[in-house]
């Protein structure tokens, strides 16, 4: 049936294009040219308001079983996915090569498993979440180096410029009307500061995956590394004492590992994966410094709150770098 629908929407496409033509070339250069900056908006937009959604389901789950729920739950939905459509270049699941498994390997190792590890202990041995939220917001600033030693990615002045303006405003976002900065720990900063290369790495993984695997390909096996992780872990140290009581506290939190597994895992991963291989590591990862923005903006929004003018300043801020980092130098 689904071949059917297939063969059925490219014969319109094509029937289109002839009556059309100019119409489709301009739809196509767009698409090109603008796609990838409206896909990693759109995770950003997904991540940025996921902080609260975690919330939701820990009233009921602990950090490691709301991983797993969530992680379990994404790794079904692109299974069923990638079998459904396993026709289709985009959407279905390609064999990986065995020569290019240990790139996917790393991947899953990197992010999310030792992220999110590193990620707890973090903001246990910071003093504040802000303080954690500022210094592992720090990765565009590490992004160029790790670019240029791992990828050997060519870093303009206008990135490092627009890396510079844009994580000013960012910190700016973060740490306006914070009532102190007391750092904490100095086991915490390293901690954070691992985290930040880890997410790095994750990125310089990607990366080095071939091209000809799709986004749908490298986000599941690389989620599926991350499960056969932390399954042990959550049968050593969760599952003997999990006792659940059903009521609706418990239908939230399933909702919010819903969201969380659809949203924010498959389709944020793969829309920054999307972006990560299309932009580069350094023009994808300036991108981190929009999520500020968005939570300052949904705190706005949606709770009424009322932002100081700093942190208006930090937004225009993070905007003008992100179009310098953007913006190519032509010789």
């Amino acid at each position: 049936m689904y071949s059917k629908m297939f063969s059925y929407l490219r014969l319109q496409s094509y029937t289109f294009f002839c009556i059309y033509p100019k119409k489709v070339v301009l739809l196509h250069v767009f698409m090109k040219k603008y796609l990838p900056y409206i896909t990693i908006t759109t995770a950003m937009l997904i991540w940025s308001v996921s902080g609260a959604v975690v919330k939701i389901g820990l009233q009921t789950f602990t950090p490691l079983t709301l991983i797993v729920i969530r992680f379990t739950m994404a790794f079904l939905v692109m299974l069923a996915v990638g079998l459904l459509f396993r026709n289709n270049p985009l959407l279905g699941l390609q064999r990986v090569k065995k020569k290019d498994l240990p790139l996917f390997i790393a991947g899953g190792i990197f992010q999310p498993c030792l992220y999110y590890l590193v990620e707890t202990y973090t903001y246990q041995q910071l003093s504040s979440p802000t303080v954690a939220e500022a210094l592992m917001s720090t990765s565009p600033l590490l992004a160029p180096i790790f670019a240029a030693v791992f990828l050997r990615e060519k870093v303009t002045l206008n990135q490092i410029l627009g890396i510079v303006v844009s994580s000013a405003g960012m910190l700016l976002l973060i740490l306006a009307g914070s009532e102190s900065f007391d750092i904490g720990h100095p086991i915490g900063v390293l901690l954070a500061f691992v985290a930040v290369c880890v997410a790095i790495m994750y990125s310089v993984m990607i990366r080095r995956i071939p091209a000809h695997y799709n986004s749908m390909t490298v986000v599941f096996y690389t989620q599926g590394m991350a499960l056969l992780f932390f399954y042990p872990l959550w049968a050593i140290f969760d599952l003997p004492t999990m006792s659940w009581q059903f009521g609706a506290e418990l239908g939230h939190s399933l909702l919010a590992a819903g969201y969380l597994a659809v949203f924010a895992t498959v389709g944020g991963f793969i829309m920054f994966c999307y972006t990560l291989r299309q932009l580069g590591l350094t023009r994808a990862n300036i991108f981190n410094n929009i999520r500020p923005l968005f939570t300052a903006l949904f705190m706005m929004f949606i709770y009424s709150e009322q932002l100081p003018l700093v942190k208006w300043v930090g937004m225009v801020l993070v905007i003008i770098g992100l179009f310098v980092c953007q913006r190519q130098t032509h010789n």
